[in-house]
């Protein structure tokens, strides 16, 4: 590795790391100015001014803002969030109880819509024109203009309430056996599957066309080098920078279609949790969340421009 890409990659960490920082403002000052708070939500409208002011002198919401973002900016770097003020319990431990479903759902969902999205995306940039890039190209653009919402409500209607195949609620504590397993993850990984593979596959087809345009290609086709060849040994590795943004971009809209499919089908995890402190104005809780939602973003893009940044031939053969 040269000195010009080891400088690259340090500054895109950098960079990356002041963007958190401006991302952690922002979301501390959104979640500041919604409306009502924690002593409001559970006090009720008919709350009196004076139980009120106890209640949010108890919780710590009479602090100024200022105080209370670098309280919980410090407790963050130190992996110490601080306490719900609903439940008084470690944000932390609640994090942490809920941490693994969502992990485990995005794996899964991962490691079958990235392969299938890019085996997909090769072969409609190898056979472009054909009725194959035809037909994959305009489900592409079919599953993609319907949001993630309504495939997991179609998908409840019918697998669970029409045909009676699969539960309506995913419950992954109760998963003791594969076909259990099955049964629990199907369709919120078939609704998220939706989300990411479609915009994933059609990157993936554009990079790979546009790697197969370039003057290079025409060489290698008249050296004699068959079409599969040509794809693999040749479009493809030129092609690893912008297929890797494409990954990213495409599992940061898992991010948000997590939310939506957690919701849906009842899941334990980490999007539900922020979806009900939000509902009971538990702003500790809504800040971590938004910001480790926040902090896996950035780092999925932030990798994907190493690999763009690795390679890219004109660096390293500079």
């Amino acid at each position: 590795m040269n000195l010009l890409i080891l400088r690259l990659i340090v500054n895109r960490l950098a960079m990356a790391l002041v963007s958190l920082l401006v991302v952690s403002a922002v979301v501390f000052t959104i979640t500041a100015l919604l409306p009502g708070d924690a002593a409001q939500a559970q006090l009720g409208q008919e709350a009196t001014a004076e139980s009120l002011k106890a209640l949010r002198e108890q919780m710590g919401l009479n602090v100024p803002a200022y105080q209370r973002y670098w309280e919980w900016l410090s407790g963050m770097v130190k992996g110490n969030p601080g306490l719900s003020v609903v439940t008084h319990m470690p944000v932390a431990d609640m994090i942490s109880s809920r941490l693994p479903n969502s992990v485990k759902l995005a794996a899964i969902t991962a490691a079958i819509a990235v392969p299938l999205a890019l085996a997909l995306g090769i072969a409609s940039a190898m056979w472009r024109g054909s009725w194959f890039d035809r037909i994959a190209s305009s489900g592409a653009v079919a599953v993609v203009s319907v949001p993630e919402f309504l495939v997991a409500t179609l998908a409840v209607l019918i697998f669970a309430v029409e045909l009676r195949w699969l539960p309506a609620l995913s419950y992954s504590s109760s998963v003791d056996s594969i076909g259990q397993m099955l049964r629990a993850f199907a369709m919120p990984v078939l609704s998220l599957c939706c989300v990411t593979m479609a915009q994933m596959m059609r990157m993936t087809r554009a990079a790979v066309v546009d790697q197969l345009r370039a003057p290079y290609i025409e060489m290698v086709r008249l050296k004699g080098a068959s079409p599969t060849r040509m794809v693999l040994a040749h479009a493809l590795p030129n092609a690893i920078g912008p297929i890797a943004n494409a990954v990213a971009l495409s599992m940061s809209y898992l991010l948000g279609g997590v939310i939506i499919v957690e919701t849906i089908f009842n899941y334990p995890g980490i999007a539900s949790l922020m979806v009900d402190g939000v509902s009971q104005r538990d702003m500790p809780l809504v800040q971590t969340c938004a910001m480790l939602f926040c902090a896996v973003y950035l780092l999925l893009v932030t990798l994907a421009d190493i690999c763009s940044i690795v390679a890219n031939p004109r660096l390293r053969h500079r």
